[in-house]
């Protein structure tokens, strides 16, 4: 397994965040990206990230007082499934921008098409 560490990890993800477009950071809202070491036992695996939520597409006039959307990154997953840090670099990157598509209702069919599979 690669190793880098949790703090590393962790400044990875940042990156990948701070490589948002601004014009699409101002409109992720409500919406907290935490980092675990492995996925939910009920959960596949070899998950590398998961959005829990209601997309920016379903929110209507009721939506107010709720607890921020999660965007989880699983750092065993990642770094099993990559062989060095330029390829967890690139998959931390194509992990987040997946998970934020997510946010803005994009599914999986879709992110697949566009290679964020």
């Amino acid at each position: 397994m690669l190793e880098i560490s949790r703090s590393e990890f962790e400044a990875l993800v940042g990156d990948a965040l701070d490589g948002v477009p601004a014009q699409l950071q101002s409109l992720i809202t409500n919406v907290v990206v935490l980092v675990e070491e492995e996925s939910p036992a009920d959960e596949r695996a070899d998950l590398l990230g998961l959005y829990e939520g209601i997309p920016l597409t379903e929110r209507d006039t009721s939506y107010s007082g709720v607890l921020p959307d999660r965007i989880t990154i699983y750092r065993g997953p990642v770094l099993r499934m990559c062989g060095t840090r330029e390829e967890a670099v690139d998959e931390i990157r194509i992990t987040v921008v997946h998970e934020i598509a997510h946010h803005f209702g994009i599914d999986d069919d879709r992110l697949h098409e566009l290679g964020y599979g």
